[in-house]
């Protein structure tokens, strides 16, 4: 690390000023930024925009700021590591804002997030209305996340999940032998449990439907645990033993209870179902605390109520004047200033109660935003990570107006963006590039936006200054659909008996405000209707547990695939990554055990997996890294002493293709691999598709938990490029340009315009007008979010869509198409 000591900070200089920083692909970077103003950091996908205002700028920031924390305080903190950069001056206190999932915990939820439970619950336990002789509660009591307030029988999760016969048995023609019963385990205990029920006189050969009732839900749902002699059998045992008996049921809920397997745990849940628990009622509260009312709502109502409809709840409370009404009058006032906060940001459709888990990224910003514009903090420095990310154009107006509140609070904005129209309300810009990886980390330009217009040399200006427009770079003719996949009755969240048709072989971008219901047509609701059409297994185990409501659908038969392409991560750990994904790792090992040395020693295939012990590093058992526990400091990583984070043993690392090592290709962009592997004939397939979706700058081995959720979507995209199939499929995407820059928006494009043309649907949810206006159809929804929502406001073209009376996207498309 090259951090030097801060310098005693010059309160008359205005400016943030960065010296040597290399972070990254940063390549000694000096730039100076000007405090109390908004700074848009910008430059296409990987170009180093996140190593300046993350990695250096807010991590260094904290960095000075937990200095002055006790040692063992800094325990209870998350840090990031210390950033490559010579010197930073004048740079104020951080909070950072960034992009992220919903939070894994299912506890976590809007209320949570924004901490307004905890002045409900205040308000509810010091002003609430309490049955006759009922004792004061306290307000922990009105958590379900506390002991004194968590329903016994969840534990104030309001949900339990218990198996379901059709999904213990989705095939009832099939005999026990023939492994009707799915949730039983295989391999040896299957054939032990097929023996124990054949020593009970029950026939295995039998189809499961002709079977007895009591003997089908004995075997699925009994707590008895007989112990049954087995008797010997030729070629499996050869002497007889007592096996012990294991429901259906038992055996899935021991292993969500005791199994340590996280692959075995995804495997049971596949078999059950969440269901409301009965005595809560899904509140997760004890009955006592939902006695209690406000207004004649308990608390669970007011948790399900959107903003909208709350705010209205509560401004009477606010407006109390009589002195006994005093506590809720002003706990009401501070609630509902709180809650306007989020009607601002068009935010009006969630309620309280919504688990953060079910959040986009964009929403979940928003409320953290929204959370600290009532902190009223001034003198910090924001780094926020595309705050417009999701939003469709009406909702992006109000965040913009809630930034510059929070700039004339008197604080710094550093925005990481690639919407226009933000970088274009910005006071100072700082366009890094010109490429991506190696090809970028250079400060193109830095200073106020008009400047940027004579940089040539920036891929950010021929789109801001409107020089270049996605359409022109396409430059394709507009398709007429090949038929037409109908849905009628389509009811889930706030969907409600939706009727709704969307063509076939062209591209349909589905548009609306944000909580119109878009992603749960796309992602959910059509998925799932065609998911089962083809007898597909669920991506993700909660799908399994979709309620669906469709009253009729018609096309289906039109498509034989389908494919979701969705921004999950492509693997959990550090040991996925790029390689391993895409499956061209598989081929560049075949490489590596071809040659001459490698035959030489015996070495396989598998020698040159990391995740194989005969061929990797036994020190950090090829992660390449490994943990340092400090006594008084939080844990950190750092590079395995014995392999340097090259993950192999020594001897594995002495076989080189073409002087190089499986390290050193790991080690590789794709870019550089692309060159190296040129006469590979599949891992060249996969290096060309991921360079198609402007992926060239990311490294083979890079870890996967290091990937955006843009990178991931791309990288599943590009796996799916690479494969030579015939037939029609169906191609769902979530919000596929998110985080891109237009100059990598057209790469993505013109390759999702090329499954349409080998003859398959693409579907996509989408904000960038750029994007709708290339599509072939367009369907709106809306023509609010939340309840105001979940109906199909307009569909055409998207000039048609653009001349529409009730659509909220139509006078945006419509500015954007002239």
């Amino acid at each position: 690390m090259t951090t030097a000591p801060a310098a005693l900070p010059d309160p008359t200089d205005p400016f943030v000023r960065v010296r040597g920083a290399s972070e990254h692909n940063l390549k000694n970077v000096d730039v100076d930024v000007p405090r109390d103003a908004m700074v848009a950091f910008t430059g296409i996908s990987g170009s180093g925009k996140s190593s300046l205002a993350f990695g250096t700028l807010y991590a260094e920031a904290q960095r000075r700021y937990f200095e002055s924390v006790a040692p063992y305080a800094r325990r209870l903190l998350q840090q990031l590591d210390a950033p490559h950069v010579q010197e930073i001056s004048g740079l104020p206190p951080p909070v950072a804002l960034q992009q992220r999932r919903g939070a894994p915990s299912s506890r976590s939820s809007v209320g949570t997030i924004t901490t307004l439970s905890n002045l409900l619950r205040m308000l509810f336990s010091r002003a609430g209305d309490y049955p006759a002789g009922a004792d004061h509660l306290a307000a922990e009591t009105f958590s379900p996340n506390t002991a004194a307030g968590a329903c016994p029988r969840c534990h104030g999760l309001g949900v339990g999940h218990d198996v379901a016969e059709e999904l213990m048995v989705p095939d009832t023609s099939l005999s026990i032998r023939e492994g009707a019963i799915a949730a039983w385990p295989g391999a040896w205990q299957g054939a032990n449990l097929r023996s124990i029920v054949t020593g009970l006189g029950i026939d295995v050969d039998t189809p499961w439907r002709k079977l007895k009732k009591k003997d089908r839900d004995w075997l699925l749902f009994t707590d008895e645990q007989p112990s049954v002699l087995v008797e010997p059998e030729p070629g499996r045992i050869d002497h007889g033993y007592y096996g012990k008996f294991w429901s259906a049921r038992k055996h899935v809920m021991n292993v969500l209870a005791n199994s340590t397997s996280e692959r075995m745990r995804e495997r049971a849940m596949r078999f059950t179902r969440s269901q409301t628990c009965p005595e809560c009622d899904g509140s997760g509260l004890r009955p006592e605390a939902l006695a209690v009312t406000v207004d004649g709502l308990s608390i669970a109502a007011v948790n399900a109520l959107p903003f909208t409809e709350l705010a209205e709840v509560l401004r009477p409370l606010a407006a109390e004047t009589d002195e006994t009404r005093e506590v809720a009058a002003r706990i009401s006032a501070d609630l509902v200033a709180r809650i306007e906060v989020l009607l601002d940001l068009g935010l009006g459709y969630l309620s309280l109660g919504r688990s953060s888990t079910t959040l986009s990224p964009g929403e979940a910003q928003r409320l953290r935003i929204a959370t600290q514009l009532r902190s009223g903090l001034f003198g910090v420095v924001y780094v926020l990570d595309e705050p417009s990310a999701g939003l469709h154009p009406a909702d992006a107006e109000p965040l913009l107006d809630v930034l510059d509140r929070l700039k004339a609070a008197g604080n710094s904005l550093f925005v990481v963006e690639h919407d226009l129209d933000v970088v274009r309300r910005a006071d100072w810009v700082v366009d890094i590039g010109p490429g991506a990886g190696e090809g970028g980390g250079r400060i193109l330009y830095s200073g106020p936006v008009a400047g940027l217009e004579d940089v040539a040399e920036s891929a950010t200006t021929r789109y801001l200054f409107g020089r270049e427009r996605l359409s022109d770079a396409l430059d394709h003719e507009r398709r007429t659909p090949n038929g037409w996949l109908h849905l009628r009755g389509a009811s889930r969240h706030n969907l409600r008996d939706v009727a709704v048709d969307i063509p076939l072989c062209v591209l349909t971008a589905v548009t609306g405000v944000s909580g119109s219901g878009k992603s749960t047509l796309v992602t959910q609701v059509l998925a799932e209707v065609v998911r089962r059409h083809l007898g597909q297994s669920p991506d993700d185990p909660d799908d399994a547990q979709l309620e669906l409501e469709v009253a009729d659908a018609a096309g289906l038969e039109s498509f034989d695939r389908l494919v979701r392409v969705d921004q999950r991560p492509i693997g959990r750990t550090p040991r996925s990554n790029l390689a391993t994904y895409t499956g061209m790792f598989d081929a560049v090992r075949k490489v590596f055990a071809a040659t001459d040395e490698a035959k030489a020693r015996g070495y396989g295939v598998g020698r040159f997996s990391f995740n194989v012990a005969e061929g990797r590093c036994e020190t950090c058992q090829g992660e390449g890294f490994v943990a340092v526990e400090l006594l008084f400091l939080p844990g950190s990583y750092a590079a395995c002493p014995t392999c340097h984070g090259a993950r192999y043993n020594p001897e594995t690392l002495e076989v080189t293709y073409r002087d190089r090592s499986i390290a050193d290709v790991l080690a590789m962009t794709v870019d550089e691999a692309a060159g190296f592997l040129d006469d590979v004939p599949s891992a060249a397939r996969s290096l060309q598709t991921l360079q198609d979706v402007g992926l060239g700058y990311l490294r083979l081995g890079q870890p996967a938990t290091e990937l955006s959720g843009g990178e991931a979507q791309r990288i599943k995209l590009a796996t799916e490029l690479q494969r030579a199939r015939r037939g029609h499929a169906l191609y769902l995407l979530d919000e596929p340009t998110a985080g891109l820059h237009p100059a990598d928006i057209a790469l993505l494009l013109r390759q999702l315009h090329r499954l349409v043309d080998a003859g398959n649907t693409v579907v996509l949810v989408e904000h960038d007008l750029d994007t709708i206006a290339t599509a072939d159809w367009v369907i709106d929804l809306g023509p609010g979010g939340g309840d105001a929502g979940g109906q199909v406001v307009a569909t055409g073209t998207p000039d048609e869509v653009a001349a529409s009376t009730t659509s909220v996207t139509a006078p945006y498309l419509a500015r954007h198409l002239r």
